[in-house]
């Protein structure tokens, strides 16, 4: 079967690899479509993520749709060629974190594409049976794809808690951004604020219900949205950049009392950050480990939603050209912002 390494810091190549029957409990998928996601260029661009560091080779990528293809001992009720979610976390359903519910907290976690575990840039890959979730009609592979960032949205706006008609600030417009945003306007938030310096994800944002953004290369994006809120601020910021500097804007816009959400991921092991703000704001803060029970939810929304969602993607390309891919993604060139990689 074809396979797409990265073997060094922004380099690519393809192999070819054995291609393994499913073991008993399994089920063998064909991907099809996966997509790039911000955790995958930090290991292309940097080598790592935060304190850990991938010894290459590394398969990346871990938000695939595909098809079944084959079922190993003891699975049952699957169709051979049907369209399927492949979910990349596998869980031990044994630790405190699993039996409390936390399974995205699961002491021994093994999550697809972060090393030692290889992701789906691969033609097969072998799930358990109940990481293969089926793929509803009218909904295409590319688009079935953005099921994994959106639980993971899903699960921040769990710690946001928007009521009807609360303001918003989400600062970065890249995918986790735009999900963020059109999630927001869906749970009826008020005015919201989309802070980036790329103008093409900028518009972006007013496709996915953003009212007004902020370019943050031309303006200070506190000092506007603490302007045009009389001092106030906003009622959540949620941080889905984590450049420099991001994390502590996100808390100096938000209002006392009010709720600060760390979705993206930084690139430091360590972030600066002023703890007197929060102290005197008694500002709640909270940081995202992707997604807890919020798959259906997701899938759902995606099947009810396919033209919105679908405004993401931006790029469509093949698997030999990963490497124009990540450095599209990484630059902005050509006004990529969410890249799907056909296999």
């Amino acid at each position: 079967m074809l396979v797409s390494e990265l073997y060094e810091p922004r380099r690519f190549r393809l192999l070819e690899a054995e291609r393994v029957p499913p073991a008993p409990g399994e089920i063998q998928v064909r991907v099809r479509s996966v997509g790039i996601c911000g955790s995958d260029l930090h290991y292309y661009a940097e080598g790592s993520i935060g304190d850990v560091i991938i010894r290459y080779p590394v398969v990346l990528g871990h938000e695939p749709a595909g098809e079944i293809v084959a079922a190993g001992d003891g699975v049952t009720g699957v169709t051979l060629g049907a369209r399927a979610f492949l979910e990349p976390a596998i869980y031990c359903y044994h630790c405190e974190a699993c039996h409390s519910g936390r399974h995205n907290v699961c002491e021994n976690i093994r999550f697809l594409s972060s090393p030692p575990d290889a992701g789906f840039f691969r033609e097969y890959v072998n799930l358990p049976a109940h990481n293969v979730l089926p793929m509803p009609e009218g909904l295409d592979a590319d688009t079935a794809t953005l099921f994994e960032p959106l639980a993971v949205v899903l699960h921040s706006l769990q710690f946001a808690r928007i009521e009807l008609g609360e303001t918003v600030a989400v600062f970065g417009a890249g995918p986790i951004g735009l999900l963020t945003i059109a999630s927001l306007k869906m749970a009826g938030a008020g005015r919201l604020y989309p802070i980036e310096p790329r103008a093409g994800r900028r518009e972006l944002a007013k496709r996915m219900g953003a009212d007004v953004t902020i370019d943050s290369s031309q303006t200070d994006a506190v000092k506007e949205i603490m302007a045009e809120t009389g001092k106030r601020g906003v009622d959540c910021g949620i941080d889905c950049a984590t450049r420099p500097g991001t994390i502590q804007q996100t808390c100096d816009v938000t209002r006392n009392s009010g709720r600060s959400v760390i979705t993206g991921i930084p690139s430091d092991p360590e972030t600066a950050i002023n703890f007197h703000v929060l102290r005197r704001k008694e500002l709640t803060l909270y940081n995202v480990r992707r997604s807890n029970h919020e798959t259906a939810a997701a899938i759902s929304l995606l099947k009810a939603n396919p033209k919105l969602f679908a405004n993401l993607i931006t790029h469509r390309m093949p698997i030999d050209q990963a490497n124009a891919a990540f450095d599209m993604l990484e630059t902005g060139s050509g006004g990529a912002a969410k890249i799907i990689v056909h296999i």
